[in-house]
This record gives C-alpha cells, structure tokens and sequence, in this order.
C-alpha cells in the first residue's frame, strides 16, 4: 500500500524504506545483501529490490528468494536504466517514513537501521563512514568525482548506501544519473535540509569487488 498525503499529514505503513538496485550482480551477494537487512534488529521497514534489467539468472533467483519472504520484500522489474533511476523509482513506490538505501554486494551490521533511527533525531538526513573491506590499501582510495585521475580515500566521501532520511529528502532531491551521484545528492540536501555525516561504521562496503562500477571507473582512470 503506497503512502497517502492529505494538507497536514502523511501516513506510512512502515517506519522504514531500505531500496536495494540490482543488476547482474551474482546472487550469492545479492541474497548477502538481502539476508542482511532481514536479520536487522529492528523490524519495522520494508525491503525494495529494483531489478535494473539484469540478463542473467539472477533476475529468477531474486524472485524467488523474494517471495519467500514477500511479508517484507517487494521485487520490481524494469529494462536497464542505471542504480540512480532505479533508486529513485523505488522511492516512489516506499511507504516508509525514512528511506535508505543498500547496494546490492555490500551489507548492513544488525545494528546498522536501529543506529541510524538514533542518529536522525532532529535531521533529515545523515549519510556516514563504513567498516570497508579491502584486499590491498589501494583499494581505500576511489576516484575524485570533480577529477577522475585523483583519488580520494572512501572515508571523505558520500557513498548512496549510507545515505539515511526523511522520505520528503528523497522525494524532493531525485539522484541523477553520473558518477557521484551520491555526494551530488548530499551537497544539494544541505542547501534545502538539516544533514550531517557521522561515524557509525555499521555498514559493511565491499571494495575488494573488482566489477563494482566505483572499481571499473578506476580502473580506466589508470589505463588513460
């Protein structure tokens, strides 16, 4: 059931909205992802997953697996058009009353949404530091998105699956679609609402993946 809106209040039938944007990641990463945002200590969200257009299996996997659990996830379909569009599609169709994001090959801590409700208080959106998983100390540093030769460390950074906040954040701010999309969300967020970035660190960012864009994008930075 979509949130309604009269002149004075919206209704929500979920505290919480987690998005998840996939396409053509592997399932045991997806399924992961999935696992972990079930097994969250608090249980009031729904869990929407945007099938990009993926060509593969996958796509049947997920489908599956979601309807397993269909009490709390809702599985969407449409032809590829990239994790920004996807993410503000599934923002159309939330009912939560804060929206946040997981990205497909990563995963959240069991604390991680309960954190994020005590941290929110009297903002409207937080995005914060992750607990990264890395093979080498490279792999800490990802492009500058003002100068892709540049590299700067993912702990100065605005990544899309820590942002966490008010539904009206998402729905007045769509993502657009390039490299960074994240922080250019964040920076415009602060002009209109009350925003911070913090160190939780309950999110777990996977990047050891070397097929995750961020590591494609260095990677042809590297071979210019």
């Amino acid at each position: 059931m979509k949130s309604t809106q009269t002149t004075t209040t919206m209704y929500h039938k979920n505290t919480i909205s987690v998005i998840l944007s996939v396409y053509n990641t592997p399932f045991t990463l997806v399924k992961r992802a999935i696992d972990s945002v079930l097994n969250q200590e608090f249980s009031d969200f729904e869990l929407i997953i945007i099938d990009d257009g993926s060509n593969n299996n996958t796509q049947n996997e997920i489908l599956n697996y979601a309807i397993q659990h269909e009490d709390k996830i809702t599985y969407l379909r449409h032809k590829n058009c990239s994790q920004s569009e996807s993410i503000n599609k599934g923002v159309l169709v939330s009912n939560g009353k804060f929206v946040t994001i997981i990205d497909a090959d990563d995963e959240y801590k069991p604390n991680h949404l309960l954190s994020c409700l005590s941290e929110i208080k009297n903002l409207d959106l937080i995005a914060s530091t992750t607990e990264t998983i890395v093979h080498k100390e490279a792999d800490y540093y990802v492009p500058d998105r003002f100068n892709n030769s540049a590299l700067v460390h993912v702990d100065d950074c605005i990544l899309f699956a820590t942002l966490f906040g008010k539904k009206e954040v998402f729905k007045s701010l769509n993502f657009h679609n390039m490299y960074g999309a994240d922080a250019h969300f964040y920076e415009r967020a602060e002009q209109q609402f009350m925003v911070k970035k913090l160190d939780l660190r309950t999110y777990i960012y996977y990047r050891n993946n070397p097929d995750s864009h961020t590591a494609r994008v260095k990677i042809e930075n590297l071979n210019q």
